[in-house]
Order: C-alpha cells, then structure tokens, then sequence
C-alpha cells in the first residue's frame, strides 16, 4: 500500500507555523513568553490546527527544532568525513561538537527554547540522548569505556544553548573564538597535544 503523502494545504500550514515559531522566539526576550496562541496568530492557522498536528508547545519546538536540524543529522548518519561515520574518531569528535556548537549558534533562539521545555532532566531528552550516545560511542575508542560516558557529558555541556547565549550574546564573544575555545578544550580531553592514538582494536 503507497504511503499517503500529506496534503498541500497541511504541508503549507506546516511551513507557516514552523516560520512563524522561528520569527516569534527570535524575537522574544524569553522563549516562556511565546505561546501556541501566539504563533498560530501569525501563521495565519487556528489554534486547535497546532495542537492536532504537534500535540502542545514542546512538541511543536521538538518538530521545529528536528526539521532545522535535519540537514545536520544526514550529515552525521551517512555523510562523508569530517562528520560521517568512517571518520576516525580524533577527526570526529571535535567535528560533531563544532557542528553542534555551529547549529546552536545559528538557532539560539530555537535551541533555548527546547532545553526550556517541559519538567523533566534535558539530559533525557531524545535529542540530547541522541548527542550524548553518538559522541559516547566515538569516545570509547580513544579513552576507554571508562571515561567516555562523563567525557561525553562534560564536552556537551559546553554547548549548551544557555551558555552559548551566554557567551555570543551577553560577553559578546565572535563565533570563530568560541568555535575555537571549544576545539582547544576538545582537544585537552582526548589528550591530543600528548599524542593520544585510539585504542588498539578501535
């Protein structure tokens, strides 16, 4: 059986909501302040659309937030080096964290919004687990299983959307400093300047 594909007047919608949540948080002093009355206003669509087609607000952000990050995550999964998955791990690493710090920085506003969602730990957010799993997995091949579940905490840590708004934002540090900072601190925790190899059998 073909699978059905969404109708045109969905699909438009989808794209107006998702244009008008963009404009609304990077507009606004606190993502808390937008609400689903707020963007389905904008996007011209009544609210009880939003809440058919993304459940409530977190999910709706969750949508946003996947869709803008779609790009990213075929890059990851099935792309060429620096980031795909033949990379070798010292090469990886620090590329799958300059992306990550790369796409926060251009969707701050966005990324804020999401760790703000809902009662629960970011740290067991899909989106995060996704991150943490990913780096985790390439870790264990240059420090041992030991240390890379921590490793790879602390490594996103540094590109949380609140620090990172933080430092773009409130310290004004340009973007090729902070790509930069987040290298050299990379670097330190798989110990490249000691001439770290991955471990044998890796």
């Amino acid at each position: 059986m073909a699978e059905r594909r969404p109708r045109k007047d969905a699909t438009r919608n989808r794209a107006a909501v998702f244009g008008a949540a963009d404009a609304l948080f990077a507009r606004c002093e606190s993502p808390e302040a937008v609400t689903m009355a707020d963007i389905a206003a904008a996007a011209g669509v009544g609210k009880a659309t939003l809440f058919r087609a993304f459940g409530d607000r977190t999910g709706l952000i969750r949508a946003l937030y996947e869709a803008r990050l779609e790009p990213v995550r075929r890059a990851v999964e099935e792309g060429p080096p620096p980031l795909g998955p033949a990379t070798p791990p010292l090469e990886r690493v620090p590329a799958l964290l300059d992306a990550v710090l790369c796409f926060k920085l251009d969707n701050r506003h966005l990324a804020l919004a999401l760790e703000r969602t809902g009662d629960d730990s970011p740290y067991s957010a899909e989106h995060y687990e996704r991150w943490h799993v990913l780096l985790r997995d390439s870790l264990e091949r240059v420090l041992g299983p030991g240390d890379s579940d921590f490793a790879a905490h602390a490594l996103l840590a540094a590109t949380r959307a609140d620090l990172v708004g933080y430092l773009a934002g409130g310290k004004g540090v340009p973007r090729d400093e902070l790509r930069a900072r987040l290298a050299r601190f990379t670097a330190s925790v798989l110990g490249v300047g000691a001439g770290r190899e991955p471990l044998s059998g890796a």
